[in-house]
């Protein structure tokens, strides 16, 4: 298993229970690497480019994405990762409750590497986090971090 597999999953999400029951479900799949939230797209570029509170930030392996947040959304933080050449090639898994097409597409356009809608029940929620942890982390190869 090369590092990036045991690195840092990044989660930008503004909502508490969302959060939670991301971490819920990581726990009840056996994810072992640590998660580090962030709360908005704010926060998630400051995390990125290791800036105030995020100086010491590892570079994540992976970042799951919520869409609809306050300030700077999630199609922002998107374009302003993959447009630039440091962090690129951090995989990017949009997670949101959004099934809208034009969502899904500008996304993909953007430059999502992939794109889960948020089941509502927590069932639901924790089979969908172990489907992404295994292809993700057992099945796909992920860059070397830098």
């Amino acid at each position: 298993m090369n590092g990036s597999k045991q690195g840092t999953l990044l989660v930008v999400e503004d909502n508490d229970d969302d959060y939670l029951f991301t971490e819920r479900a990581f726990k009840k799949s056996r994810f072992a690497n640590p998660l580090v939230r962030t709360r908005n797209g704010e926060e998630a570029l400051d995390y990125l480019y290791q800036r105030g509170q995020f100086a010491d930030a590892p570079r994540p392996a992976m970042m799951l994405l919520d869409l609809n947040m306050p300030g700077i959304n999630g199609y922002t933080v998107l374009e302003k990762m993959k447009s630039d050449a440091s962090l690129r090639s951090i995989p990017v898994v949009v997670l949101t409750t959004s099934d809208d097409p034009r969502d899904i597409e500008k996304c993909y356009d953007i430059g999502a590497n992939s794109y889960v809608h948020k089941p509502v029940d927590l069932p639901g929620f924790i089979e969908a986090i172990a489907r992404l942890k295994d292809y993700w982390f057992e099945i796909s190869l992920l860059p070397e971090s830098h």
